[in-house]
């Protein structure tokens, strides 16, 4: 696979700059982040529980 040199990375960004526009570019830039950001929030809240954090859930059920 070809690699991008920096003449090739400039051209691209110029030609991106024309077709979107500056302050369009930025906003895509945030809403990027903020897409990465609940992205990765979504991945922690999907990682398995401690075993504390299960026995505690598991008494409090059972107390019901």
């Amino acid at each position: 696979m070809p690699h991008l040199g920096p003449l090739e990375i400039i051209i691209i960004l110029v030609i991106v700059i024309l077709l979107f526009g500056v302050g369009r570019i930025g906003k895509i830039g945030g809403e990027l982040g903020k897409s990465i950001r609940e992205f990765r929030k979504g991945l922690e809240g999907d990682e398995p529980k401690k075993p504390s954090e299960t026995k505690a859930e598991g008494s409090e059920t059972q107390a019901s």
